[in-house]
């Protein structure tokens, strides 16, 4: 669901791309020596990058793809899947087990499947529509 640009009042805005309040489920998959794999919810996307949480920690720099539905509002036409990679630009720890994860998007492509590709089982039939 697309609501609003992301804003923050307060700080100077350093983005060059516009940032969407975009809270998609979606796949993550770090990629590298230490695999590991979490479902969860997009909370901004841009062209060049996109923001999320999830529980536990992340490490600077990591290697990763995400793959989500681009909904037909956003993306103008049917429903999209769409797989990118990138690696971890900032990560902000908090008090709780959540990890805000800041990533910048290097590569994508447009998937013809509207399923997940998953690992675990409990997933393996996940549309993200």
């Amino acid at each position: 669901m697309i609501t609003k640009p992301h804003a923050q009042a307060a700080v100077s805005e350093r983005r060059a791309m516009r940032r969407f309040e975009m809270h998609l489920p979606a796949l993550i998959k770090l990629t590298g020596d230490r695999f590991q794999q979490f479902i969860t919810e997009t909370d901004n996307i841009s062209a060049r990058g996109i923001f999320f949480y999830i529980e536990g920690t992340i490490i600077l720099n990591s290697r990763l793809e995400v793959t989500f539905n681009l909904p037909s509002h956003a993306a103008l036409a049917n429903s999209v899947r769409v797989r990118f990679t990138g690696r971890v630009v900032r990560v902000e720890s908090g008090q709780t087990s959540r990890t805000g994860v800041a990533a910048f998007i290097e590569e994508y492509e447009f998937l013809r499947s509207p399923h997940f590709e998953m690992a675990n089982p409990d997933f393996a039939d996940a549309r993200l529509d």
